[in-house]
């Protein structure tokens, strides 16, 4: 016994050293994405008491760790993240900030919110969604992101996207509202996406009526990033490289094929030298080409206890997909913030330099439509010609289409713009709980176009098809100035620890000055002059000035975080409108009830559950400065006795009853989340009723009126949808993922037109395409149905009374387009017009998932509409057959007798088979897109840690997979430019050979230290 009691002890001893000699010290350093240490962070051995803390440089150090321990890493606002010790002895953390923790305070309008106490419709995306996508400017990014908002991109590099909130609610302007740390920006183009801490989307009345006259389209709110004050220096450096393309094109015929065509469908036969040379250009590829993208964004942040700074600086370089397109911009931003006392004060200031060379058009029509029509015989380049290159002869090659090389790359033309945007407050806590703030914010914008083309002739039959005998030389310029002052007076108390009171009056100040000067000359001596000059000019210069003033008061209550009251007032007077209502007044009142905080809802599995609800008013003065006003033309030449006088005549009938464009907007919401935040969503119904909306109505031509038309406020819009958001997170173990969907319906219906009958919208070859109705949405398409192709003389007699012309010929013959007779009268005319699509989609969504094991991540990010349609006028190139330019292969299987075919007419058949516009060229525009993918990995417990204490490599494309019917290049159909660079509003749904959405790959690095 004795011997068997000495083998256990000595057992147990040996044990015992068996597993000291496994325990060992584990050191290192805890910081957050950025790189920056985190004092206090909590290190502890999973199932054990064994831990300690960061000290201020987030260094640790614990010991007696086994080698099959797990430590966990905990930060307030940050996600835990538990690591396997093995072997290491050094393992430095990286914490993620917390979702959850990140939605605890939004940023609303002159303020901050709990999330808890948030009664309105707020969608808030982070700068890690916004950075992920190499866009130029951040409102390209919210495509997908937030529920309701949709968000149409040009392909056209620097291009604006246009970007609508819960629909269309008026036929004037519908864009939202651009905050940029409290200044109201006329867009995010000059804004560096990196710069970007968050970005607010305000939807409803509770929170976009305390922008009164300015928050009837929603408010999209920018906060930029800030230092922290660690008293640590923190340097990022974001940077890639890569290659975007476009890789759709038509399918065009060949010359064989073109040659036989010409002679098959016009009897024609090109007799110019080139046409027999067996040439075959492809002006698609041609145009086209891989274009190299690059961005460098160097940030450097830091604080200490009472103050803090960011500065940054950046740098992008994008070449389009098209030939002689892209955007350059260089940013540099200076954030800073200081506490002295109860007197806090600070500056937000960031100035841009852009440069886009835009897409260009000549004879109104798109480079796409220039590429589709040209004959594919003739090459691009002619030495012999003037400027060297090479396009149609009208008599020998039957056509006039423009070379688009030369059209795109002859000459030069660039716009540039320069911008400073910038904020400086102060405020100071005059008692406990009552603060007093004063800010004033500058918006400063210079902006240049500078065109050149110099002479040329393309014609080498001796012609003059396409060709300029002088150097055409434009210079415009504008400049814009913004000052706004605010000075606000906020008070925020809690009694009883039951009675949160938060309470606001504001008043407010803009005063804006824009500038115009637009010149353009010739010069028929030489091209090596760019310059405007006295010869055959054109001189204009328009100044404008634009004043707002409003005052706000606004009370946000609520009762043991249970029952939540917020109410806002405000009173502005805008310069855009007659004297007579000059001042608006735009109410909100909303009201909340967080039902997870009631006791029968204790140690429940659901953690949020809020109800919402909210009515109120909000405005729009968007429209030109001086409606209200009569305003005189001069330049007008009138005959007095036996030459010509110069006068002035009225431009415009004075309306001093002029008012703002209200909308009522009523939203009810539900938060949920279950399980901790496992699973999180949101579903909102809204509907939203615009008045007074702004319209021309026609005036007897007898008045003398220039214009012939008064503004009034007469029209009323109704919108309404649904919105739901929803996400699943897993942020437990080494492997970590995340999923969330958001979903957006909107539909819009014409409730009043005053006397106007209709308005039209975009047109084509003489005739409207869209259209205004009561009793339809807003900018519907407007045409005729078809139903096929008559087959035989006998079909069109059995439809239609036709009256022969002077030469015995009627309008339809067997081969023409079959066009639906509505009324039944026996002829198709302008009554037999109906609604045939709509260019507003029905939903839009978005589908974000991240998954993240040890030092690899992965995202992927899915966005798609449905229910929209597509005018495609690229149908009437490839298969209209007006008469001989190029076109796409299925004119090889037109009509050429009965049972050819029942798609494409005849050629040479009736002008209506391509001058009508009808469903022929409506398609459906639905698509979903992987919008982008991202491979990354993050360097840990390598020789690279003493440079940097962060280091992520990736590769990412975007685009990459676009599921559609859609027979054109894109479904995707932003705004197309005119001929002045601008772009045609509310031309939504219509593709004109629009510049597509190019598909990108590239490779990146994130770096800290």
């Amino acid at each position: 016994m004795i011997k068997l009691k000495h083998a256990i002890i000595a057992m147990f001893a040996m044990i015992g050293q068996f597993a000291y000699s496994q325990t060992s010290t584990v050191s290192g350093v805890v910081s957050d994405e950025s790189g920056t240490p985190l004092p206090g962070a909590t290190i502890v051995v999973s199932g054990t008491t064994n831990g300690t803390t960061t000290d201020f440089d987030g260094n640790y150090s614990l010991s007696n760790v086994g080698a099959t321990d797990k430590l966990e890493f905990s930060y307030v606002g940050m996600t835990a993240k538990v690591v396997a010790v093995g072997n290491q002895t050094n393992i430095n953390v990286t914490l993620e900030e917390d979702a959850q923790a990140l939605e605890e305070v939004v940023v609303v309008g002159y303020g901050t919110q709990s999330r808890a106490e948030v009664t309105g419709a707020i969608t808030t995306v982070g700068s890690e969604e916004i950075s992920s996508l190499p866009v130029a400017t951040a409102d390209q990014a919210l495509q997908g992101r937030a529920a309701g908002v949709t968000v149409l991109n040009s392909g056209s590099p620097g291009t604006a996207p246009v970007v609508r909130i819960r629909g269309l609610g008026t036929m004037n302007n519908n864009d939202p509202l651009y905050v940029i740390d409290g200044v109201i920006a006329g867009g995010l183009g000059d804004l560096n996406p990196n710069d970007i801490e968050s970005i607010n989307v305000l939807k409803d009345a509770s929170t976009t009526a305390i922008y009164g006259s300015l928050g009837s389209n929603g408010v999209v709110m920018v906060t930029t990033k800030k230092g922290r004050r660690t008293g640590k220096t923190v340097i990022n450096l974001d940077s890639y490289t890569g290659i975007q393309y476009s890789n759709q094109r038509y399918d065009l015929l060949n010359t064989q094929e073109y040659l036989q065509f010409a002679q098959d469908a016009f009897g024609f036969t090109p007799t110019s030298a080139l046409s027999q040379s067996g040439n075959n250009t492809d002006f698609q590829d041609a145009l086209f080409r891989t274009g190299v993208m690059q961005k460098v964004d160097l940030g450097i942040s830091g604080g200490s206890e009472n103050s803090d700074f960011r500065f940054s600086a950046g740098y992008l370089d994008q070449e389009g997909a098209v030939i002689e397109t892209g955007f350059e911009r260089f940013s540099f931003r200076a954030n800073s913030n200081f506490t002295l006392g109860k007197f806090k004060f600070g500056e937000t200031l960031a100035v841009s330099f852009n440069k886009q060379n835009p897409e260009r058009n000549l004879g109104d029509r798109s480079l796409l439509e220039h590429a589709i029509k040209i004959a594919p015989y003739l090459p691009i380049y002619n030495p012999n010609n003037l400027q060297g290159f090479q396009g149609p002869s009208n008599g020998s090659d039957g056509q006039d289409a423009e070379n688009p090389i030369r059209v795109q790359t002859l000459g030069e033309h660039v716009n540039k713009s320069s911008g400073i945007i910038g904020s400086l407050f102060g405020e100071y806590e005059i008692v406990e709980g009552l603060s007093f703030k004063s800010q004033v914010g500058l918006e400063y914008r210079n902006s240049s176009t500078n065109i050149f083309r110099p002479s040329y002739n393309d014609d080498s039959e001796g012609g003059n098809t396409h060709s300029s005998d002088f150097a055409a030389i434009t210079r415009n310029s504008g400049l814009r100035k913004s000052i706004i002052l605010t000075n606000s007076l906020n008070y925020s108390k809690t009694y009883n620890d039951l009675h949160n009171l938060e309470f606001l009056i504001l008043a407010e100040k803009q005063e804006q000055s824009d500038e115009l000067l637009n010149s353009n000359s010739q010069n028929p001596i030489t091209n090596e002059l760019d310059q405007v000059s006295n010869e055959q000019s054109f001189l204009e210069s328009k100044s404008y000035e634009y004043n707002r003033i409003g005052y706000l008061a606004r009370l946000n209550y609520n009762y043991d975080q249970k029952y939540i009251l917020a109410a806002s007032i405000r009173r502005d007077a805008s310069s855009r409108f007659g004297e007579n209502n000059r001042w608006g007044t735009f109410p909100s009142v909303a009201l909340g009830w967080n039902i997870a905080n009631e006791s029968f809802l204790e140690n429940s599995s659901i953690n949020t559950l809020k109800l919402r609800g909210s009515w109120g008013i909000t405005g729009n003065d968007r429209i030109e400065d001086y409606r209200y006003s009569a305003t005189l033309l001069s330049n007008f030449f009138y005959p007095l006795g036996e030459g010509l006088a110069t006068g002035t005549t009225p431009g415009g009938l004075a309306n001093p009853d002029l008012k703002w464009e209200e909308t009522t907007m009523k939203n009810i919401g539900l938060d949920f989340g279950f399980y901790d935040g496992k699973i999180t969503g949101a579903l909102e119904y809204y509907n939203n009723t615009s008045n007074d909306l702004l319209m021309d109505r026609p005036l007897p031509g007898s008045l003398g009126i220039h214009s012939g038309v008064v503004t009034e406020n007469v029209g009323s819009v109704e919108t309404s949808g649904f919105e739901l958001n929803i996400g699943y997170n897993d942020f437990e173990g080494d492997f970590t993922w995340s999923a969330n969907l958001n979903l957006g319906t909107s539909s819009n219906e014409v409730q009043s037109l005053g006397e106007n009958e209709s308005l039209s919208g975009g047109s084509f070859e003489g005739q409207n395409i869209s259209r205004v109705e009561v009793g339809q949405p807003l900018f519907f398409f407007y045409g005729y149905e078809t139903n096929g192709i008559y087959q035989t003389q006998g079909e069109v007699e059995a439809v239609l009374d036709q009256v022969p012309d002077d030469k015995g010929e009627v309008t339809y013959n067997a081969g023409d387009i079959r066009f639906v007779d509505q009324n039944g009268d026996r002829k198709i005319d302008d009554q037999d017009r109906v609604n045939i699509g709509n260019p507003y989609p029905d939903l839009t969504y978005g589908l974000n998932l991240d998954f993240n094991y040890k030092q690899l991540d992965l995202n992927m990010f899915i966005s798609g509409v449905a229910g929209v349609d597509v005018y495609n006028t690229n149908i009437y190139d490839l298969e209209g057959m007006p008469r001989l330019f190029n076109a796409g292969t299925n004119v090889l299987n037109r009509w050429t007798g009965p049972g050819t075919s029942n798609s494409v007419p005849q050629a040479g058949g009736a002008d209506e088979n391509f001058t009508l516009i009808s469903d022929r060229f409506v398609e459906d525009g639905s698509y979903t897109r992987l919008k982008n993918i991202t491979l990354g990995y993050t360097l840990e417990n390598t020789s690279l840690e003493k440079y940097f204490s962060k280091c992520r490599i990736y590769v990412s494309g975007q685009n990459l997979i676009t599921i559609s019917d859609y027979s054109g290049l894109d479904p995707e159909i932003g705004n197309p430019l005119t001929n002045d660079g601008g772009s045609r509003r509310y031309e939504l749904g219509i593709d004109r050979g629009n510049y597509p959405q190019p598909k990108s790959v590239l490779l990146g690095v994130q770096l800290s230290f």
